[in-house]
């Protein structure tokens, strides 16, 4: 396993990550009107290679082929942070999460923040983080819960 800098190209391999992610793990925490609200296959390409252009994630390789991607941005807002379906707990996660502590450690980050599904929650409180607020945002007319979590950097 390998972690580094996403490179311009990835796009549509980190949309594959995305969608299976949410189709095949988070889909038993939500309905499939909510899965399919929050990553049609009919996604915007464009603006999809846009935004991990501007997020510049971190991406996890097993074999040459990319498995996992999370990014930190310089406020310690976590927005993305996906591993794909067909690669479950394979310790990808908990690589990104401990290169994400690192890079916020290093710019000198005091705290993390993310917006988190319900499926992922669990997995950020063994690292430390706490739900501040339940939230229940919006995405193309259909209601996806989610949690404001927050961890205080040391």
């Amino acid at each position: 396993m390998h972690i580094r800098r996403f490179r311009i190209g990835e796009e549509r391999e980190l949309f594959e990550i995305f969608h299976s992610a949410i189709h095949l793990v988070a889909s038993r925490d939500y309905t499939p009107e909510q899965i399919n609200a929050w990553a049609p296959a009919s996604l915007d390409q464009e603006l999809w290679a846009r935004k991990m252009r501007d997020i510049k994630p971190f991406v996890v390789e097993i074999d040459e082929k990319v498995v996992g991607y999370a990014d930190v941005q310089p406020s310690g807002y976590i927005d993305h942070f996906f591993v794909s379906g067909f690669h479950p707990s394979q310790g990808i996660g908990r690589l990104l999460m401990s290169t994400l502590h690192s890079e916020a450690v290093s710019v000198g980050l005091t705290e993390l923040t993310s917006d988190v599904s319900r499926t992922a929650q669990p997995f950020f409180e063994k690292f430390g983080f706490c739900i501040i607020e339940r939230r229940a945002p919006e995405l193309r007319g259909v209601v996806v819960p989610n949690a404001l979590m927050r961890k205080v950097l040391q």
